[in-house]
This record gives C-alpha cells, structure tokens and sequence, in this order.
C-alpha cells in the first residue's frame, strides 16, 4: 500500500490541495477558493471534502498525515495568526478544525518555512543540515534550517529575514515599518525600484513608457533580457540589498547553501549574479566562498510540495 501525504497550501485567492507520495510526485490535485468561504469552519468541511475527493480514486493508498502551509502561521500553536491577506481576522485554530475530521498528524507552519522543508525533502538541500531558503514573490519568506532542524524560535515566529531593516528612514513596508529586505527585494519591490531610477536618471528604457500599476517583475526580467540599462541596473540595486541581508543571515547561522525561490528568483543570473557578488563582498572573511547561492530543486506544485513534507519530517522524529 502506497504511503501518502496531503499538502494543502493556502493562499490569499485560492487553496491548493495535493495528494503526494515519499519521492515527491504529486498524485492528485484540486484547488478551492479560499476567500469564498465566511468562516474558517466552512473553509475547513470544503477543504474536508476535497481531500476525500482525492482519495476516493485511491483505494491503495495510506494517508499518513496533513501539512498545511499558511500565510503566519505558528508551528507550536497550529494556528494562523492575524494573517493580512485572509478575510478571517485574529488567531484561526486550523489545525484543530481539520483534526475534527482526521485522527492523523496534521502539522502547520508559514509558506516559507514549507519551502524548506520541501527543499530539504524533496528538493537541493537533500542531505543539507544547514541552509536558508529565500522565498521572493509579493514579499520576501524565508525558512531557517540550523542542525537539521526549521529554526521556529521560543513563538513559533523566528527566521523574518524579509523584516529586518535594510534602512530605519527606508520604503514604506506592508508591516507598518520603514527600510524592510522585502520592499526591495521581492516583486512589487523591484518595480519600486525602477521607478526610483526612472525618477533619478534619464537612462533610456522601454520601461519608461509603463504605468506603475501595470508594471511586473516579469516586464522588468523580459527588458534585462534585451539588455535595458535601466533593468539590468534595477537587478543590479536589487541583488546589492539583498546580499546585504544575506550576509548579515550567514553570519547567525553559516549555511551551507542559500536557496533562491519564487517569481523574482526566476530571473536567473540577473539576481543571482549581484546577489552573490554583493554577499561575497559584505561577508566577514572566515565566510567567504563557503556558501552556495542555488535555485530551489522544487518547481512544479512547489508549495503543496513543501507542505506535505512537514508530514514526513514530522514522522521521521
């Protein structure tokens, strides 16, 4: 009989739900949307019956457990907690809904910390006791792995490299502070930072004549590609603050490896070339060349991937 897992990743729009065997092959999917539901608990039976759903095709298949992976969610509690980008306001007791239905391991944490857990499952950091995965889309996650375990702190809320400071009189960031990593270095803050040198050079680009709004990542990749001074200098600004950061990272931890994932990390050697010649260069020398900067082994369902592997780690303790 075959031992699976479900990983559920749960988004702002929509709830992808996968069913995912020990090597990482995702053998069933469905997705719902999440905002659609008025309450957790009506979220939860929706969800409940997705899941049965994908097992009813299965008969030979042994569920093992459920990992969740969810926008703040806390580890040691099994909750969301005030997450921004979900209609459900304060502390949501997930875990404990979906135990209503499953006497199995339900395991949850932040999308970020499931990234690394998949990558250390599934993915580059097979074998790997020491690494970070960087997740850079709409912000910047980042899971801390140290001696072979997620670093979760004494809350459940440890490794928020996309808030620490990069200046105290910085960019406006989402959390209310001022100066955070991922108000640079994610999608939204790539495109802040063409417009910064829209504004401070009259550096000819194709990116000059784009609305703010309708500016993406992807445009700004697609114009570097084209060699666009003003892109290729965007990465460049880019990849210096984040290898700041990253330096500052290796410095608590010294991980063997740095993982790159998400839409930004998609552009290739145009973030990962100043990335790594910047963190080279603000490392302290007992650093220097010891730490590989990679892009993540996951790439399909990455994220329900990354969810189901709480399931086997959690099961392997």
């Amino acid at each position: 009989m075959k031992e699976v897992a479900i990983g559920i990743d749960v988004g702002g729009t929509n709830t992808a739900i996968g069913l995912v065997d020990k090597d990482g092959r995702c053998l069933a999917l469905s997705t719902i949307s999440t905002n659609s539901f008025p309450t957790p608990e009506e979220f939860v039976r929706a969800v409940h019956a997705c899941i049965q759903s994908l097992l009813s095709n299965a008969a030979d298949w042994q569920l093992k457990g459920i990992g969740i992976g969810a926008p703040n969610g806390n580890y040691y509690n099994g909750t969301i907690e005030f997450a921004p980008n979900l209609r459900w306001r304060g502390v949501i007791r997930l875990v404990d809904l979906v135990k209503q239905f499953y006497a199995l391991p339900v395991i949850l944490t932040n999308d970020a910390n499931a990234a690394a857990i998949g990558e250390m499952v599934y993915g580059g950091a097979k074998g790997m006791r020491d690494f970070i995965v960087i997740t850079l889309g709409t912000g910047l996650g980042s899971g801390i792995v140290a001696n072979g375990e997620l670093v979760y702190g004494h809350d459940g809320f440890a490794g928020e490299i996309g808030h620490t400071i990069v200046d105290p009189s910085g960019r406006v960031c989402g959390c209310g502070r001022r100066g955070c990593l991922e108000t640079y270095a994610s999608a939204p803050g790539i495109t802040r930072t063409v417009f910064e040198l829209i504004a401070e050079t009259t550096t000819p680009s194709s990116l000059r004549s784009v609305a703010f709004d309708d500016l993406t990542a992807a445009m700004i990749t697609d114009a570097a590609k084209s060699g666009d001074a003003l892109a290729l200098e965007a990465y460049e600004r880019t990849g210096r603050v984040l290898g700041l950061k990253l330096a500052d990272a290796v410095a608590h931890t010294s991980p063997s490896a740095i993982f790159l994932f998400g839409g930004l990390a998609n552009a290739g050697e145009f973030i990962f070339a100043p990335t790594k010649r910047h963190m080279e260069n603000y490392l302290l020398n007992i650093f220097r060349n010891k730490v590989q900067l990679l892009p993540s082994g996951l790439t399909d369902n990455a994220a329900i991937l990354g969810a189901s592997a709480l399931v086997w780690k959690e099961t392997a303790k």
